[in-house]
């Protein structure tokens, strides 16, 4: 790749980072809006838990249909409208007293936003311009900026609801939102994306069927279905947890921060890992990890320092499955429909997002702590880790050493 090429092709990368940052950042620090939430309307917890699971699910499942979009005509629309949405949905939310109304405001529209701006249209665009050796590391920094963004809005949401009320805070997530548009320009080419060497199908239907045909890339869809489960969970019903124990809520937001701090070094090692090691056992050691570390954090005493320590050891492997995902699913089928394809990926993993926010919330109600989520998430993990190994992938070619 000529330099010129290579230096345009990293800073697409770092643009589609920074948009990601926004908007994950909005998306992952919503959480923290639940017990306002609850105190201001009074919908109770299932009610509020089905709006941000119902959130889980449409995040993915405009993830293929953004990235159908974006292989189609270029991912300039769909990140415009995605941010637009997102912002919209934000906006609405401080004025809805009901169930479906949470559900349209935060439930749909926050969330389809937040989808079309997300990782099967970013790392789409960026994976055109990119050799097959670049796109894991290039995976690996625009996950990096989702991570940085959980990292800066937990504790920023945090402070603003403090200062301005959960309504006012709402509303300064929506205008930052709208203030990353400007981005768009850089991730995007002009017209239609055009797709590289080892396009599957001469459609994306036809690169879908032959993709669901594979018994590897549904093994793909199973693990990543439990990474959803785990996270979902986790970020909708950690700031419950911390209630729990008695701590404040800020020991929540700085949990929810360090996550995404320590994701941040996590996205980058496993984009310099999926050069040098086989993805698919990349992913089995981070969702065995996570099976440990879920063990560690339930024989531990619920102190802040547990918290914290917990939070770095998950934001470890938090997101940072997401460059040997895409990673494989470019090596199975190519980049011409990789939008589409990850993005059906990311669909499943959103399953499990429902899965892990709904039942956190029922779980409460009915047991009156998560302590059967945390076995279920454990067991999941396990299982992920397992599943994962029977993928199909070539073996990482040597890199060698200049003469």
């Amino acid at each position: 790749m000529p330099p010129s090429k290579e230096r345009s092709a990293w800073l697409i990368t770092l643009a589609a980072a920074a948009i990601l940052m926004v908007t994950m950042g909005a998306r992952q620090s919503l959480g923290l809006f639940i017990s306002p939430l609850q105190s201001s309307t009074g919908l109770g917890i299932t009610t509020i838990s089905l709006a941000f699971a119902i959130a889980q699910l449409m995040w993915g499942v405009i993830q293929p249909v953004s990235g159908a979009v974006a292989d189609r005509y270029g991912p300039a629309r769909i990140l415009i409208a995605g941010l637009v949405v997102l912002a919209i949905g934000m906006a609405l939310t401080p004025f809805m007293t009901s169930g479906f109304g949470l559900i349209v405001s935060l439930g749909v529209l926050s969330a389809i936003g937040s989808g079309a701006g997300s990782f099967s249209v970013l790392i789409g665009a960026a994976s055109q311009h990119l050799t097959t050796d670049k796109r894991g590391k290039a995976a690996g920094i625009i996950n990096a900026g989702g991570s940085l963004g959980q990292f800066v809005f937990a504790p920023v949401a945090q402070t603003l609801i403090q200062m301005l009320g959960w309504m006012g805070a709402m509303w300064s997530l929506a205008v930052i939102t709208v203030g990353a548009l400007p981005l768009v320009g850089v991730v995007s080419p002009a017209g239609p994306v055009r797709g590289g060497a080892g396009a599957v199908g001469s459609a994306p239907w036809q690169a879908v069927q032959d993709a669901i045909e594979d018994r590897s890339y549904l093994l793909l869809h199973a693990g990543f279905f439990t990474c959803g489960f785990h996270i979902a969970f986790l970020v909708t019903h950690l700031p419950g947890e911390v209630n729990l124990c008695g701590l404040p809520p800020a020991v929540a937001s700085w949990s929810l921060a360090l996550i995404g701090l320590a994701n941040i070094a996590g996205s980058l090692i496993a984009g310099w890992c999926t050069q040098r090691f086989r993805s698919k056992y990349i992913l089995a050691t981070m969702y065995g990890s996570r099976a440990l570390l879920i063990g560690w954090y339930l024989l531990e005493p619920r102190t802040k320092w547990t918290f914290y320590a917990f939070a770095v050891g998950l934001g470890l492997t938090w997101l940072a499955t997401v460059p040997p995902t895409a990673t494989i699913v470019g090596k199975l089928f190519g980049i011409r429909y990789l939008s589409t394809l990850f993005g059906l990926t990311l669909l499943s993993h959103q399953i499990g997002g429902f899965l892990g926010a709904y039942l956190g919330g029922l779980a409460l109600v009915r047991f009156g702590d998560y302590q059967w989520m945390w076995y279920a998430d454990m067991a999941l993990a396990a299982a992920a880790a397992v599943i994962n190994l029977p993928i199909r992938e070539a073996r990482i070619a040597p890199v060698s050493s200049p003469a």
